[in-house]
């Protein structure tokens, strides 16, 4: 319960207590700060694929999709300067798909490639791995579809049978942690029974446990090339209307032996990853999508807020909600920018 302290009258009729005695800059202001993000908090999400040369994203200034050896050149030199957890997606021809998503196994599929290249390389990082068919199908839901042309729907139960055996290949790989993110009934069950049965039982999960049917996506799609021929995704991503939705969600994820959570989108739901840190004792994961990130950037661009202080608010309202992990494209900026304010009051 919040304590309230009495107004005693100090000198003359002015109250004792003045606030702004702690918020003057400098040292004292530093020190009184209780929420803090550094740079072991973020998790930069990267596209690869086989790609000649990086390849700008339009909608997402700043973030590129990168061939394999670009990924792993990015991925060393920037552990060198503090940022030492990425999550990697991938970018896949339209020859290369199909119905299933097959290409997602192949060992030569760029997250794969990455991911031992990374390993070969020897940085000191946290390698997680999205895993979902979206990016890897012809028709771009995330599983394999029952039915055909405008019925179609995905198959729930043989969609857990494909995530089981890509998270194998992705810890094969040398993932350090499997991010099952489709919103299927029972993956984090089939993705821990495919690690522990292929002998990669320190592989860790973490679920994208609370994902929101969310407008906010759309320059992801563009990014990964994961958007869809028809239909949606209501049928299996959650409806933000619902505001009790996600215990469902969680209390299935962790009875099904998830290490970490995810909530995604992150800015829009507050109020969401607050209840989930309160819920758990599992670290909790803040996925600061890509709409998100492209307004910031827009409203800059136009010169309508300052960057870089509207980053680190949104952030440290992240922190400040609960969340123990933050996934934003900020974040190699991020890494600067923290170590700059640090240095200031240092």
């Amino acid at each position: 319960m919040m304590r309230v302290m009495a107004d005693h009258v100090g000198c003359g009729d002015f109250p004792v207590h003045r606030p702004r005695r702690l918020r003057r800059g400098g040292a004292l202001r530093e020190a009184v700060a209780d929420v803090r993000v550094t740079a072991s908090d973020l998790i930069y999400p990267m596209f690869v694929g086989d790609l000649n040369g990086e390849e700008p994203v339009a909608s997402m200034p700043g973030v590129s999709r990168w061939p394999v050896g670009g990924a792993v050149e990015m991925i060393v030199e920037l552990s060198k300067r503090g940022l030492t957890q990425f999550m990697l997606f991938g970018v896949t021809d339209d020859v290369k798909k199909d119905s299933r998503g097959t290409y997602a196994a192949d060992v030569d599929a760029p997250v794969n490639c990455v991911l031992k290249s990374v390993r070969d390389a020897g940085p000191d990082v946290v390698m997680y791995a999205d895993l979902c068919l979206c990016e890897y199908t012809d028709h771009g839901h995330c599983g394999v579809l029952s039915g055909s042309g405008p019925s179609a729907s995905v198959d729930n139960d043989r969609t857990l049978e494909v995530l089981a055996t890509l998270a194998q290949v992705l810890a094969a790989s040398g993932a350090d942690v499997v991010a099952p993110s489709g919103m299927m009934d029972g993956q984090v069950a089939a993705v821990r029974r495919g690690l522990d049965g292929g002998g990669y039982r320190d592989v860790a999960v973490m679920s994208y446990t609370v994902k929101y049917a969310s407008s906010f996506y759309g320059p992801f799609r563009e990014a990964g090339g994961g958007g869809m021929k028809s239909g949606d995704r209501c049928g299996y991503q959650m409806d933000f209307r619902r505001s009790q939705e996600w215990a469902v969600e969680l209390e299935a994820d962790l009875s099904q032996g998830t290490d970490m959570v995810m909530v995604k989108p992150a800015a829009a739901y507050l109020d969401i990853v607050r209840q989930v840190r309160d819920a758990c004792s599992v670290p909790v994961g803040a996925y600061h999508v890509s709409g998100e990130y492209a307004m910031l950037c827009a409203a800059a661009e136009r010169g309508w807020v300052d960057l870089k202080g509207a980053v680190l608010e949104v952030t440290h309202g992240m922190k400040r909600a609960g969340a123990d992990l933050i996934v934003t494209y900020f974040a190699p900026r991020l890494v600067g920018w923290l170590s700059c304010a640090v240095s200031s009051v240092d």
